[in-house]
């Protein structure tokens, strides 16, 4: 073991036991964590607006400040960009991340002083703590890569202005800067095709040990890195290769194909950073036990129903009056100067003891044309179903309701996939993903069974299909992530136009 390892496996060590002592106390914390963002708040244009001054318990809270998006936010980010200090938190921001909206456009998600931990602390946490629990030797001795946006920022006012990514990129600890790569050069590169291949080239001949992206894009540069070694396989490539870290995307329909180049299975770490927060990562040795919600660092949670979450005055739970198995959309108030803001993902509590969780999906991503409330984790979960019957790798897919099929008779629910190796016997594989979707869905499962849909039909996308797709609107490479579903068919109709072929079922 190295100098650098030694050192860090001592921190490595401490870190696991605090993160497994603060694990006990979730409830405690969260709610030092409500009043300390009172505090800091109340002297705020937003604190004084919504007299935070009066709130002592929960209830109160509710009652005085009701749940925003990115919109209703907006007012008071328009007064940070034009120059306004104290508006959502005490001071200014040092950053603003730079994130697509569904309906916002583009969204610039404030970062202070006080909230730069979280995005950098909980995610050298993270870090340090499966380092120690997989008792991983060596790691820091070698290279590491974070797939990301530029670290180039622009200003917006005069708050520095990028990518969550890019920016994290400017806090990446002085005792690892000879471990990163790419060269600063290159991540700054903002086409993402000319930029994965000089990555690949600058780092195919290195000892690379953490390799870090969302899985889509890890793809990509794996198939650079193959196509430019000649080797079979990325443990061919990097044979100290120890950790792969992801997040972003559920994993489990990259899985095959990804261990199917890596040569096998790596260790893994999975985390859930967003704009608005790093929220929780994998503290045990397998993901599928959920992810330690991050209770103490500058984030206040609350959780709604999400079959709610578009009633005028939804529950609003706190931590301790959450159950496991059901889905949550997740509500932050944070010390960037969020209040009680959407962050538009939904949840599920997988453990409250301690309280880890599994992403579900989006808000807005999902199918229901029908009535049927399809969502993110129930297409996931009937393809890995299927997947297990047939054999085979897939790429991407996404799925959009087909109201008024240009072939005629009834509607039925469009899975438009790429395949890697495509299924041996494509009928028998539609037939069972239909199966599957009704077991996920007992609302779908009435409408097949009542003859108002057809059985699902799956459309057979060529490779490079939905790289096509996300190049076509402008969001290939960094964190961008093609949606599992949607309720119109926006990206259906693009995929058509795009690919300009026959398209066989």
């Amino acid at each position: 073991m190295g100098i650098k390892s030694r050192i860090i496996s001592g921190f490595a060590a401490y870190t696991r036991r605090r993160i497994a002592r603060d694990a006990t106390k979730a409830v405690q914390h969260q709610a030092e964590t409500f009043r300390a963002l009172l505090r800091k708040g109340a002297t705020t244009e937003f604190g004084r607006e919504h007299h935070f001054e009066h709130i002592t318990d929960h209830a109160q809270w509710v009652k005085q400040v009701p749940i925003r998006d990115y919109e209703d936010l907006r007012p008071y980010i328009d007064k940070i960009i034009a120059g306004g200090t104290n508006i959502l938190w005490p001071g200014k921001p040092i950053y603003f991340a730079k994130t697509s909206g569904t309906t916002s456009g583009v969204k610039y998600i404030p970062i202070t002083k006080d909230s730069i931990y979280n995005h950098t602390g909980v995610a050298r946490n993270a870090l340090f703590n499966i380092t120690s629990k997989l008792g991983l030797k060596n790691l820091f001795d070698g290279k590491l890569i974070f797939l990301s946006g530029s670290p180039v920022l622009e200003k917006k006012g005069d708050i520095p202005t990028g990518r969550l990514s890019g920016i994290v990129n400017h806090w990446f600890p002085a005792w690892l800067r000879t471990n990163q790569l790419p060269s600063y050069e290159t991540n700054c590169i903002e086409d993402w095709e000319t930029k994965v291949d000089l990555i690949a080239k600058e780092t195919y001949t290195q000892d690379m040990r953490i390799i870090s992206g969302i899985p889509p894009w890890v793809q990509m540069y794996y198939d650079r890195l193959l196509q430019l070694s000649g080797k079979k396989t990325i443990k061919e490539v990097f044979p100290n290769l120890q950790l792969f870290v992801y997040g972003g995307v559920n994993f489990e329909p990259y899985r095959a194909q990804l261990e199917q180049m890596t040569g096998g299975r790596v260790p893994s770490l999975e985390t859930y950073p967003a704009s608005e927060g790093f929220i929780a990562f994998q503290d045990q040795e397998d993901a599928a036990s959920g992810l330690l919600l991050q209770c103490h660092s500058g984030i206040f949670f609350e959780f709604v129903p999400a079959s709610e979450i578009h009633d005028p005055q939804p529950t609003r739970l706190t931590l301790e009056q959450v159950e496991t198995g059901k889905d949550y959309a997740l509500i932050m108030s944070t010390n960037a100067g969020l209040w009680a803001y959407s962050i538009g993902d939904t949840i599920e509590f997988v453990s409250t003891n301690p309280y880890r969780i599994k992403v579900t999906g989006r808000i807005k991503h999902f199918i229901s044309a029908f009535g049927e409330h399809v969502i993110a984790k129930e297409v996931e979960e009937a393809l890995k179903i299927t997947l297990q019957k047939h054999p085979c790798l897939v790429t991407e897919f996404t799925v959009a309701p087909q109201v008024n099929p240009p072939e005629g008779g009834k509607p039925y629910h469009e899975w438009w996939v790429e395949f890697v190796e495509p299924p041996a016997d494509p009928v028998s594989f539609a037939a069972d993903l239909d199966k599957a979707m009704t077991e996920q869905n007992l609302y779908y499962q009435d409408l097949i069974e009542g003859k108002i849909l057809q059985p699902l039909v799956v459309r057979y996308l060529p490779k490079g299909s939905f790289k096509q797709y996300m190049q076509s609107i402008g969001k290939l490479g960094g964190q961008n992530k093609v949606p599992r579903l949607s309720n119109d068919r926006v990206i259906s109709t693009s995929l058509e136009t795009l690919l300009k072929t026959d398209l066989k079922p």
